[in-house]
């Protein structure tokens, strides 16, 4: 029986210290049962049978976690709070290192792709600390109180709930966060006059000509609208037909502000020495305004897609 008891030892040692020893008892009764009607069987009881018991029982780390199940990091009570917390502060700081990313662009001569390089390291710096933190929060609340149920689920009513529809009803926070972002980094672009000094103007990388911009300064209120849209949204998470119906006008009115500053000539305001012997004027203004027709398919496509969802909403 020397083979049962270093099973059972190695059990315990997966165990907590106060568990082991009432475990321990508990288990070696359990083997010691069916030993026992081993030993009624012809041939007796051998080793091997013992050993072929214990094979059968499992690994005593596997044996441990049935009496004890290993403890999450996070409470499962505490979890759907944990991924709404991360995800909401994740966004949230995404639209920040936006903002500081976009500001820094236009105020120096930094390329597009510093720029976005500039974008992803500040943000993977926020997103490790953020999910550190948010993380080391959660788990001290696990291990210090048991999670409670919010008030939002001690209170909810069934008739509450909304109507079963298709698996696209849902929004999804990376899509509002990601039209945030849009729309934030538009508004900066815009306004970014306002709050730069006389230096950071003449160093400014804006490109447009006078008339363009007085174009997007125009559609500011389409802007703030698509903002008001998004955080109308990120309150409901769940596709309604009135939320449809405003999707598809507000992407229809970005569709016009862009195609009417694609048709704009000149449209943007370049210096011919900077470019002489690599593209000619006239070739960079077309690249534009086809890059500005493309860009306006994205809502155009929003706006047939939501269209077709209302029609599925009859």
């Amino acid at each position: 029986m020397e083979l049962v008891q270093r099973y059972i030892a190695a059990v315990q040692r997966e165990l907590p210290e106060n568990k082991r020893d009432e475990i321990g008892r508990e288990l070696n009764a359990n083997i010691m049962d069916q030993l026992d009607a081993l030993a009624e069987q012809p041939g007796g009881l051998t080793d091997a049978d013992i050993a072929a018991l214990l094979k059968q029982m499992g690994h005593p780390r596997t044996v441990a976690q049935q009496f004890v199940p290993p403890q999450p990091l996070i409470s499962p009570g505490y979890m759907p709070l944990y991924k709404n917390t991360l995800f909401m502060v994740l966004g949230i700081l995404f639209l920040l290192q936006v903002a500081d990313s976009t500001s820094a662009w236009l105020s120096s001569d930094m390329s597009f792709l510093l720029y976005i390089k500039h974008l992803l390291n500040g943000y993977s710096q926020d997103v490790l600390l953020a999910f550190t933190g948010i993380t080391l929060g959660f788990w001290l609340m696990s291990r210090n109180k048991p999670a409670a149920n919010s008030q939002c689920e001690q209170h909810w009513q069934p008739e509450q709930l909304p109507a079963v529809g298709p698996h696209w009803q849902h929004i999804s926070l990376q899509d509002i966060f990601t039209d945030l972002a849009t729309y934030l980094f538009l508004l900066i672009v815009i306004w970014y006059p306002l709050w730069f000094s006389a230096e950071q103007l003449a160093n400014s990388r804006f490109l447009f000509t006078d008339n363009a911009y007085q174009l997007l300064q125009w559609a500011s209120p389409l802007v703030l609208l698509g903002i008001a849209n998004s955080l109308w949204q990120l309150r409901q998470r769940f596709w309604s037909r009135h939320m449809l119906l405003s999707n598809v006008v507000l992407n229809a009115a970005f569709v016009v502000a862009i195609l009417l500053l694609a048709a704009t000539q000149p449209l943007l305001k370049l210096e011919p020495e900077a470019w002489r012997g690599v593209l000619d004027l006239h070739q960079l203004q077309r690249a534009a305004t086809i890059s500005l027709v493309i860009i306006a398919m994205f809502p155009l496509w929003e706006v047939l897609r939501d269209l077709w969802r209302l029609k599925k909403l009859h």
